[in-house]
């Protein structure tokens, strides 16, 4: 008597692409270039005058800068970040104070730099609020989701929601006006509202020593732990959707409605990857999480009282100061991260788990996902086709030997060549991590920390020095924004 019994399913590890570093020539950028070009121009001209003794220093320079690497840059590619940095503090734009007797202008949201543009807009039909970007002409509404713990899911159930949440992704890429859509999960600590409320509907309220004790034990709870909270922004792009609002009635009315119609597929997709999405944020909601996010001291008693600190014209920061590795706000010290390699080898979806549940730190994840056209993509693939096979019949003119690393990414785009042959979509994901601390040593301590975490994901992260400010925005507030 035989008997067969079913395999166990088993998840499907995946592979990420690698960061491209293709150049215009030989693997090198437009600024290289120009830089090689200047040594070559000063050689010949000191061959010329007879005097390269004099050119010796300007073709060492150039070199230099060409080729020699610091902080996994050439040195040419921290001239234009250097250039802004100190225009920028010449203009005195490092330092934000808040002028708390003069009222922001009706409409905007009270945040320093590039994001005092954003303004807000309420939905009347869904009571959400969309904030529009009218310089890079976007509409972004927000979303909270729930989710059980994925490692603690069977293998089998892991493999299914892997699926479902790839087809979440794949309605971004067919709808063709969405301009990025963000996933942000954040740590904040338990401000005992929970308990608080459980007491509420469940406990015995009498005049006993032991109610009334009970109660005020419950009162004064501090926070006791942390939550994870996660976030799902959506942007509209409204050049692209501009024929499907001027159809729904034109203006911001017509982008509203447009980006309506996006909310209701996204929650669609959502629920059908077992997730449990909530209310689209209202004001006091976005509110909340803009001023925690800049003080996060208040966090707690934010959300405990939730008649406070709900108003978007007093959401932002009263201080902030930038330096060049890290950012100064309120009651907290900031550092972001940009997670410039995935893994190179196959891994399982669970990867992220070291990052996500470290413990003790205080930190934003954010995934910023682009969509791309389906031509747009098609397009680019051949461009890099193109580029790669033209660098590699020059290196074979020079006798330059044919490096690894180029080969591997020359797969990569033949492989996505094949994805998109197939039907699947495009999307540029970029991975930021914003460390909170109350002072300097413990911001120094978190971020070694995440990184070691990260190492542990086979991931590799670079703090993004002179940037601080404008990384800030894109990691830590749920605005769906790119640089």
């Amino acid at each position: 008597m035989s008997t067969s019994t079913a395999s166990e399913p088993r998840l499907t590890p995946v592979k990420f692409s690698r960061l491209s570093r293709r150049g215009v020539l030989l693997g090198l950028s437009p600024l290289q270039l120009v830089m090689a070009g200047i040594g070559a121009g000063s050689l010949a001209l000191g061959l010329y005058v007879g005097a390269v003794v004099i050119a010796v220093p300007v073709i060492g320079v150039c070199v230099a800068l060409v080729f020699v690497s610091v902080g996994g840059r050439k040195l040419v590619e921290w001239g234009p970040i250097g250039l802004v940095w100190l225009w920028r503090s010449a203009g005195g734009q490092l330092i934000y104070r808040r002028r708390i007797v003069r009222p922001r202008p009706a409409g905007t949201l009270a945040l320093p730099g590039d994001a005092a543009r954003l303004r807000q807009w309420l939905d009347p039909e869904t009571g959400a609020v969309m904030v529009h970007d009218p310089h890079a002409a976007t509409l972004t509404a927000v979303i909270g989701v729930a989710h059980p713990a994925f490692v603690l899911l069977d293998p089998a159930e892991q493999e299914r929601r892997v699926v479902s949440w790839g087809r979440v992704l794949a309605t971004a890429c067919r709808s063709g006006r969405i301009a990025a859509v963000q996933v942000m999960e954040r740590t904040l600590p338990d401000s005992g509202k929970g308990l608080a409320q459980w007491w509420d509907n469940h406990g015995t309220h009498d005049s006993s020593w032991t109610s009334r004790t009970y109660a005020e034990l419950i009162d004064r709870a501090g926070p006791a732990g942390e939550r994870h909270a996660s976030t799902i922004s959506i942007s509209l792009d409204m050049k692209a959707s501009a024929r499907a609002t001027r159809a729904a009635g034109g203006g911001m009315k017509g982008s509203a409605a447009v980006l309506r119609q996006e909310m209701a597929t996204l929650v669609a997709a959502l629920r059908a990857a077992d997730l449990s999405p909530g209310a689209w944020l209202s004001p006091g909601d976005l509110a909340v999480i803009l001023r925690s996010a800049y003080d996060p001291v208040v966090a707690g008693a934010l959300e405990r009282h939730g008649d406070l600190g709900r108003g978007l014209a007093t959401a932002g920061p009263v201080a902030v100061t930038e330096s060049w590795g890290s950012l100064r706000s309120d009651s907290a010290h900031h550092c972001v991260l940009w997670i410039s390699e995935w893994p190179r080898s196959l891994v399982f979806p669970g990867f992220l788990a070291p990052l996500l549940l470290s413990s003790g730190i205080r930190r934003t994840f954010t995934l910023l996902y682009t969509p791309m056209r389906t031509d747009r993509a098609a397009r680019d693939i051949r461009k890099k086709k193109t580029e790669y096979i033209s660098d590699a019949a020059q290196r074979q003119k020079i006798g330059q030997i044919e490096d690894a690393q180029q080969s591997a990414e020359y797969h990569d785009v033949l492989r996505q060549e094949a994805d998109l042959t197939a039907g699947h979509g495009v999307l540029r994901c970029t991975g930021l991590i914003t460390v909170s601390a109350s002072d300097p040593e413990e911001l120094e301590r978190g971020v070694a920390g995440i990184e070691q975490a990260a190492i542990q994901a086979s991931c590799e992260t670079r703090r993004l020095w002179g940037q601080q400010a404008q990384a800030f925005a894109l990691a830590t507030l749920p605005l769906a924004r790119s640089l």
